[in-house]
């Protein structure tokens, strides 16, 4: 196939709309499920259902892949030894053995080299032993142990810049920025379309045969990495580190030997997946990726993705184009802004099917 893009096709300008700011959700739904779904069909229909009619469009023998990194408490309050002053660190991955912790630091001009700062609830301490490009620092190594203690007693959850608190976060709003199958410490953001999941619903699609697979990708902070370039080709994404068992591997081995739809749950499982697949087999494995998806991609290892809203001109929306084509996307974006559906992490949900299908509902 002749590609016919040219390059005013790829301005991030095509990219961007209008969202008011009262459609940002401060608040997720009452109940997980109870989110809206908007459904964009590969010829551009659309439907306007809740979360819970998922179940519907997944059919015996789908696989589902959800990503199972847990959300620290990475946002945590320190004190500079010499002086008490107090700063905020925020953690970007957990302890490697004897390897030097990754942070930021605010504010970080009043943090020089060699400064001991301590957690005050924890009495855990670490020193200051390297600055990095981009605001990051490298922080003397910590025990699991220890950084489990600093997170415990010292750390929030962090919540996006976009959703507003005065006091800080609440304990509901940690119980609602985690998926019901996080498991493994590491991400500093939540894969949003993950958290409109619940067990009852997860077991309504076990029982009509769609299999479960989980990966684990650590959401990194460049996920709120503005995108600067007018140029969307020329835009780079942060390094970010993804784990896929043996029987996982397996698991979508055999569903692309048989045919079966892989459906990703949320833009970091996509990424982890097409990243992975090579001559259309999926490898075992810890890796690292910065696969950025933008027109032209050709999408070689899922069927169909769940997501959330996105950022105007962001690698997410630009990613979400990729998949379902420029045109259907602003179009949905556009019902979607006109029907007042709720955007970014503790909003609504998309599932798109870039497959001809007919609607079941």
């Amino acid at each position: 196939m002749i590609d016919k893009s040219t390059d005013s096709d790829y301005q991030r300008a095509l990219f961007e709309f209008d969202l008011p700011a009262e459609l940002i959700a401060q608040t997720p739904a009452a109940r997980r499920e109870q989110a809206r779904l908007l459904v964009v069909q590969n010829d551009g229909d659309l439907a306007h259902r809740v979360f819970a009619d998922l179940v519907a469009y997944l059919r015996e023998g789908d696989v589902l892949v959800l990503n199972q990194t847990k959300v620290m408490r990475a946002r945590c309050r320190a004190i500079k030894a010499a002086s008490g002053g107090r700063v905020e660190v925020f953690f970007l991955n957990v302890p490697v053995e004897g390897q030097p912790m990754q942070a930021m630091i605010r504010p970080a001009k009043r943090v020089p080299l060699g400064t001991q700062l301590t957690f005050p609830q924890s009495q855990v301490t670490v020193d200051v032993v390297n600055r990095m490009e981009g605001g990051q620092v490298q922080l003397s190594p910590l025990s699991l142990a220890d950084f489990e203690q600093v997170l415990a007693r010292d750390g929030e959850i962090p919540l996006p810049p976009y959703i507003k608190r005065q006091d800080g976060p609440s304990a509901e709003d940690e119980r609602r920025y985690q998926t019901v199958f996080a498991s493994d410490l590491g991400a500093v953001a939540a894969p949003t379309a993950g958290l409109h999941f619940t067990e009852p619903i997860l077991g309504e699609l076990k029982a009509k045969g769609v299999q479960i697979a989980k990966i684990t990708h650590h959401v990194g902070i460049g996920t709120f990495k503005p995108m600067l370039v007018d140029d969307v080709r020329h835009h780079r994404v942060d390094q970010e580190h993804y784990s896929i068992s043996q029987t996982v591997a397996d698991q979508l081995n055999r569903a692309r030997s048989d045919g079966r739809r892989i459906i990703a749950v949320g833009t970091t499982t996509t990424r982890c997946l097409e990243s992975n697949i090579r001559a259309g087999s999926f490898t075992c494995g810890t890796y690292a990726t910065d696969l950025y998806i933008y027109p032209g991609h050709t999408f070689s290892a899922i069927d169909a993705l769940i997501t959330n809203f996105h950022l105007p001109g962001s690698s997410l929306m630009v990613l979400v184009c990729a998949l379902m084509g420029r045109d259907k996307m602003m179009a949905a974006y556009a019902e979607a802004i006109e029907h007042r559906y709720r955007f970014y992490s503790f909003g609504d949900a998309m599932f798109l099917n870039p497959s001809p299908d007919e609607d079941p509902l």
